[in-house]
């Protein structure tokens, strides 16, 4: 089974780490586990002020502070994977992730923040589960 990790580095995505590789049999011998990191688009006039590659530099070390941890973890653990990390919109760059890759799965954590957080704040849960054609794990 070919697996999409959404990490983010909260609490939340630490859990789901820590319940995928206790259940072994979510990714099965063969498996593989696609870790990817989605960075924030930042707004025109601070990419046209900082430039391309100062805006890459950034996103590159942002991500380096989630998906560092996530391998020394997995590193501990008998499980295939792979990170990556994109700049765009969380929701959408992991239904895409998943569609390219093929992944029979998404896990990711969810904060949870119920009805009135996901009025005022969205939800990148809501809009993988949404968007997406592939069984979606949350971990709360």
């Amino acid at each position: 089974m070919k697996i999409v990790f959404a990490a983010d580095g909260s609490k939340c995505t630490k859990k789901a780490l820590a319940f995928l590789v206790t259940h072994e049999g979510l990714l099965g011998e063969q498996g593989e586990l696609f870790v990817l990191n989605v960075q924030a688009k930042l707004p025109p006039h601070v990419r046209r002020v900082l430039g391309s590659a100062a805006i890459t530099e950034y996103a590159s070390d942002e991500a380096d502070k989630v998906l560092v941890p996530v391998r020394r973890f997995l590193d501990r653990h008998p499980v295939r994977y792979r990170t990556a990390w994109v700049v765009g919109t969380p929701g959408e760059e992991i239904v895409k992730a998943a569609k390219r890759e093929e992944a029979h799965l998404i896990v990711m954590g969810t904060h949870g923040l119920g009805l009135i957080g996901r009025a005022l704040m969205g939800s990148v849960a809501q809009r993988v589960i949404t968007d997406c054609d592939i069984p979606v794990l949350l971990v709360k």
